[in-house]
């Protein structure tokens, strides 16, 4: 069977599966809409937490960062790991105690104001905005790939797939959904890295192979040895050396860390068991489950360094393998024969002029002409950076799909993993998707606008939300703030990590903390980060001008820091919270 053949039996039967789960298990009142009737099984949700977690970013940029970036992709392991531990023992059970589902819910309740609320709303609409556009463009991307067309199509076919089941099912829906979709999404991922260890290292388990020898046409080398020389004959760092500053790496783990543990969509997804001692249960689950895909990413991007490097690198085009030719047409990879020779190099920044910058052309992607050059490649409307002898560009967020081709894995084995992509951005998406309609229908109109609405209403409203907010998500994902998924979705994080998790870590311990503090923490902290991301991303700001020389990906550990500062001086200036509230922080930080 042709390749495309085997995609679709892969990716419509797994369609198949999402779509008849979220219409039996669709939603028929609020609490099964918002939070599955309250009854998932730990070990269900902890499987259905780990697809939540496990967005686009994770299963296809992580692994894309670490093929390119090596040391530094190790931020985005080492942030989103620390930060979930950090939710399920700091956040978690707690507020599982004090029982409200959403993150708004629970700050205009122990804040005692309906402008906590409000402020706590906008900021889950921004966070969750910028989390989704994210998933869209993974989706894109996958489906761009999948189909041979545009990224904008690919993410408007997603959308659509992702409203059908999320508005249908709702939390009870997306539940059981997001189960099979983590089932997929394990396979999809250790399978190739099974078969591209043996075929690279003679190790069936790809972890060992990572630290054993590499034994693939020539004496055994050290795996990571053999790739640090690989990169250094390229003008590359090392594999096991970063590239970035200690204080950006710092603040980017940091913002990825905190971020976690206030992002809204994995939070509410502990509120579907039973109590905390089913929350506690769930974590651990979640953990473990994590722990598969985590503990292979780092096998992925090694791998797929090796092989697009001994695939690619001073490969005529003429002869270059089918699969590069197929990334090309759909824009995920580009070359410039800069020397006329009709060979593809790939060179690092180390061998530029400048000896710092190894870019292929001007801009941040490739802007492709009509017209094939001299050996049939498709040409580029970029300038050329002369200083670079740098000829190829491609995106991170495809290495991941590449891999299993560049290997050359069976057809099924390369489908697998299409429909595991697929999986990994829809499950988020549709997570962050009902959030963002809960925040809008429940504790906008539900608890400001309209209290007296009834349940049938309170869904409509949420289903009319998610619609909005799906149309603006596809916007976003066809014009992205950051050029790969992992970046935008970092932005995410350090926006969660500036706004909410100093108020919901000062609502659960600080007894003393009032809502003049908390709303003028949650102010400084949003609009300073999301101001530093809009003016670096879109205004035009350089590197040059980076405060201590930190990214946008890792300003929002010093909005935290600012909301920390601003919220504990503030309260200590304006009246306490009455008595009842802090009452209520005892019994809560109790569970």
């Amino acid at each position: 069977m042709s390749q495309d053949l085997w995609n679709y039996i892969f990716i419509g039967t797994s369609f198949a599966l999402y779509i008849g789960i979220a219409f039996k298990q669709r939603a028929g009142s609020t609490k099964e809409y918002y939070v599955a009737g309250g009854g998932v099984s730990p070990f269900a949700n902890g499987m259905a937490t780990a697809a939540d977690w496990m967005s686009a970013a994770t299963f296809i940029s992580m692994a894309g960062t670490l093929a390119s970036s090596g040391y530094d992709g190790s931020r985005f392991l080492m942030g989103w790991t620390g930060g979930f531990v950090l939710l399920t023992v700091l956040m978690v059970p707690f507020l599982r105690k004090f029982g409200k589902a959403t993150v708004p819910d629970f700050i205009g309740d122990r804040y005692y104001s309906k402008a906590a609320r409000l402020v706590a709303i906008v900021c889950a609409i921004f966070i969750c905005l910028t989390y989704i556009m994210g998933q869209m463009r993974g989706v894109g991307i996958v489906f761009s790939q999948l189909f041979g067309i545009g990224i904008p199509a690919g993410v408007i076919i997603g959308a659509t797939i992702v409203f059908f089941y999320a508005g249908l099912g709702g939390m009870k829906g997306i539940t059981y959904t997001q189960v099979a979709q983590y089932c997929v999404m394990a396979f999809a991922y250790t399978i190739p890295a099974i078969f591209i260890a043996i075929a690279l290292t003679g190790d069936v388990v790809p972890q060992l192979g990572l630290i054993g020898d590499f034994t693939k046409g020539g004496d055994p080398t050290p795996f990571l040895e053999k790739l640090n020389k690989i990169n250094t004959d390229l003008g590359f760092s090392k594999y096991t050396d970063g590239s970035l500053s200690k204080i950006d790496m710092f603040c980017i783990t940091a913002a990825l860390m905190f971020g976690t543990a206030g992002l809204p969509h994995v939070i509410v997804r502990f509120f579907t068991v039973k109590n905390v001692k089913a929350v506690r249960r769930s974590a651990c689950w979640t953990l473990s489950f994590i722990a598969v895909i985590y503990l292979t990413a780092p096998t992925i991007g090694a791998f797929a360094r090796v092989n697009l490097i001994g695939e690619l690198h001073d490969t005529s085009y003429k002869d270059a393998p089918a699969w590069f030719q197929d990334f090309e047409e759909t824009g995920q990879m580009a070359w410039i024969d800069k020397n006329g020779d009709g060979k593809i190099q790939y060179f690092g920044p180390g061998k530029s002029e400048s000896g710092k910058d190894g870019a292929v052309f001007a801009g941040k992607a490739p802007i492709f002409a009509e017209s094939l050059g001299a050996s049939g490649e498709r040409l580029l409307t970029n300038d050329p950076v002369s200083a670079s002898p740098n000829e190829l560009w491609f995106g991170k967020d495809i290495m991941v799909m590449a891999n299993p081709r560049m290997a050359g894995l069976p057809k099924w084995v390369i489908a697998l993993l299409m429909a595991g992509c697929i999986a990994a951005a829809l499950s988020t998406a549709a997570g962050l998707l009902l959030v963002l309609s809960t925040s809008i229908s429940h504790d906008l109109m539900k608890k400001v606008v309209k209290p007296d609405l009834t349940d049938k209403e309170e869904i409509k409203w949420a289903r009319l939300a998610s619609l909005g907010a799906l149309l603006v998500a596809v916007w976003f994902g066809i014009n992205p703030p950051g050029t790969f998924v992992a970046k935008t979705v970092a932005f995410a994080f350090g926006l969660a990590a500036s706004s909410f998790f100093p108020a919901l870590l000062l609502g659960i311990f600080s007894k003393g903390m009032n809502k003049e503090g908390a709303i003028a923490g949650m102010v400084t902290g949003i609009l300073f980060t999301l101001g530093y991301i809009i003016y670096f991303t879109y205004l035009g700001g350089t590197k040059s001008q980076y405060l201590w020389g930190i990214s946008p990906e890792g300003i929002g550990f010093i909005g935290m820091i600012l909301n920390f500062i601003v919220s504990i001086v503030v309260s200590r200036l304006t009246p306490a919270p009455p008595q009842e509230i802090r009452d209520l922080v005892d019994r809560v930080r109790h569970p």
